[in-house]
């Protein structure tokens, strides 16, 4: 696992090297993985699996950390440990410069930590008792219209946190009845964060998290664990994730904009599997494929080119 971790921090180094970028943006997310193995337990979610943890940069979709939980840990479990981790992945001359979680990292630790490295942050916020209560408090008329609902904004803090923290709020209405005849309830969602834009900024931009990190392991066979013992699991899910990234580098560096925001199956059915003919003739090697794809191709082999002597 170390020996991978070491591959993942020289492929960062390499990738980033020459994006312009210094500082990033960091997306934590755990997604539960079914499996009915040997070693799997029982998760929240009621499926027998694991609870695997990835670190996202949400500049370029690159993986720069994960960690493979067993099923039964909490998502919330260790995540000012693997932030550390993700930090320190990053090469020398590049940080993480902001967090965005869910509500598994609405932790107290968590939240002072940021504002100790002066990183931005917004985390989902625990609907508990004591952000109901801020909530409720909130004045009719500091409500204002917001993507289908309301959003309003107040300071809240926790219990062990140094600093008070902007507490945005969005709420919409909904109908728990399937015929309409009971009464419209509020439904909020809330956001701690330091950012001082305004609430709409603040909230859309958390709403950006997981557009790549979602999506990582869906085409690399990490939706699925093929063996019985979870530390060759976890070996299995590193190795995806190099090869997520290995992919991920791959569109940014050859392929134009159009296709960034592609997954690997389109990847597969309108590239990968381009037919194509190899001829060897008068001592050289060609490859054959259709006229309209030349450019591509071409394109594609000088910028790897380009890549690999830079």
């Amino acid at each position: 696992m170390e020996g991978l971790a070491a591959v993942q921090r020289r492929f960062l180094k390499r990738a980033l090297k020459y994006d312009e970028v210094k500082g990033y943006t960091l997306d934590i997310d755990a997604t539960g993985i079914e499996a009915q193995k040997e070693s799997a337990v029982m998760t929240y979610k009621g499926f027998t699996g694991y609870m695997p943890i990835v670190g996202t940069l949400a500049e370029n979709g690159l993986v720069v950390g994960d960690e493979f939980r067993e099923g039964n840990q909490s998502p919330g479990s260790r995540n000012l440990e693997f932030i550390k981790y993700c930090i320190q992945q990053m090469p020398k001359g590049k940080r993480i410069k902001a967090l965005r979680a869910d509500v598994a990292s609405y932790q107290a630790d968590i939240i002072n930590f940021c504002d100790k490295e002066e990183m931005e942050f917004a985390i989902g916020a625990d609907l508990d008792e004591a952000v109901m209560r801020a909530i409720e408090s909130l004045p009719e008329g500091e409500w204002r219209p917001y993507r289908g609902g309301h959003i309003a904004e107040t300071v809240h803090c926790m219990n062990r946190t140094k600093k008070a923290f902007r507490l945005v709020v969005v709420r919409r209405s909904y109908q728990q009845g399937l015929f309409g005849q009971e009464e419209n309830k509020l439904r909020y969602t809330a956001i701690a964060s330091n950012r001082t834009d305004a609430a709409e900024i603040v909230m859309d931009w958390y709403h950006q998290r997981g557009e790549c990190s979602e999506n990582r392991k869906i085409g690399f066979g990490m939706e699925r664990m093929p063996c019985g013992q979870t530390v060759a699991n976890a070996v299995f899910f590193r190795i995806g994730s190099v090869a997520y990234n290995i992919c991920r580098l791959f569109v940014l560096k050859t392929l134009a904009v159009g296709w960034h925001k592609h997954q690997v199956q389109t990847l597969r059915w309108r590239l990968f599997q381009t037919a194509g003919k190899v001829v060897d003739h008068a001592n050289r090697v060609y490859l054959k494929v259709r006229r309209g794809l030349y450019a591509l191709f071409e394109k594609i082999r000088l910028r790897i080119w380009e890549f690999a002597n830079t």
